[in-house]
C-alpha cells in the first residue's frame, strides 16, 4: 500500500534559498553587509556591495555608515524582530545578528540605513523614540528617505549635514502619530507604488 506525501502548507515552505536577512543565495547578488565585530565595544559598520551592478569591481562597495555599539544594542533587536516579520510574510527564512558579517536585503538594508543615519549622533535616550517612528514608516517611505540620502550625503564621513541631519530631527524629536507623520510628495510615492507594481521596488527580488 503506498502512502501519500502530506502536501506542505504556505507557511512551510521556504520560496527561496537565502543567506542572513533575506539575500537571495545567487551569484554575487546587490545586498548590504552589516558587520559585528567580537569585541563588544567595537563599532558595527554598514557597507552596501551592489554586487553584480557594479560596472567597476573597485568601486562595488560603499561604506554607509559606522553606528558606536551602544547605539547598535539600542535598535538591533527591534530591527531584526521587524525584518523577520518582514521575511515571514514572504515565507523566507529568518534570522539574528551574529559576530562577524551579517548579509542582509538590499531593500532591507537601506531601510536600516534610514535609521542608522538618524541615530548615528543622536542623543542615546532619544534613540527608542527614533525607533519608535521608524517602525511606524511605510517600506516604500524609508527607501524613498534613503534614496534621497544617499544621493548627497550617503557616505559613511557625511554624517551631520543635509539629509543625514534631517533625518536625526525627523526620527528623534519628537514621536510621531500615525496620522501626523509627514508624507513624501504624492508624485513621488505614486512613482514609487508604480515601480513596485513593475517589480523594480518589490521586496526580495530573485534574479536566477
Amino acid at each position: 500500500m503506498t502512502t501519500r506525501k502530506k502536501a506542505a502548507t504556505p507557511a512551510q515552505t521556504i520560496v527561496h534559498p537565502t543567506l542572513g536577512f533575506g539575500v537571495p543565495a545567487t551569484s554575487d547578488p546587490h545586498h548590504f553587509i552589516i558587520e559585528i565585530p567580537r569585541n563588544n565595544t567595537g563599532a558595527v559598520s554598514i557597507v552596501e556591495n551592489l554586487g553584480l551592478q557594479s560596472h567597476d569591481h573597485s568601486q562595488s562597495q560603499i561604506a554607509r555608515c559606522i553606528l558606536e555599539r551602544p547605539r547598535w544594542t539600542a535598535i538591533r533587536s527591534e530591527v531584526q524582530r521587524a525584518f523577520n516579520i518582514r521575511l515571514k510574510e514572504r515565507h523566507l527564512k529568518t534570522a539574528a545578528w551574529i559576530v562577524g558579517a551579517n548579509p542582509v536585503d538590499r531593500l532591507l538594508g537601506k531601510e536600516l540605513c534610514v535609521l542608522a543615519w538618524a541615530i548615528e549622533g543622536m542623543a542615546l535616550d532619544h534613540i527608542p523614540i527614533a525607533v519608535r517612528n521608524w517602525l511606524a514608516l511605510r517600506p516604500e517611505e524609508r527607501w524613498w528617505l534613503f534614496g534621497m540620502t544617499a544621493i548627497t550625503t550617503g557616505g559613511v564621513n557625511d554624517g551631520g549635514k543635509g539629509w543625514r541631519l534631517a533625518l536625526r530631527h525627523a526620527l528623534g524629536d519628537l514621536a510621531q502619530s500615525q496620522n501626523l507623520k509627514p508624507q513624501p510628495p504624492q508624485t513621488v510615492m505614486q512613482q514609487t507604488a508604480k515601480n513596485t507594481e513593475n517589480g523594480t521596488l518589490s521586496l526580495f527580488d530573485f534574479e536566477l
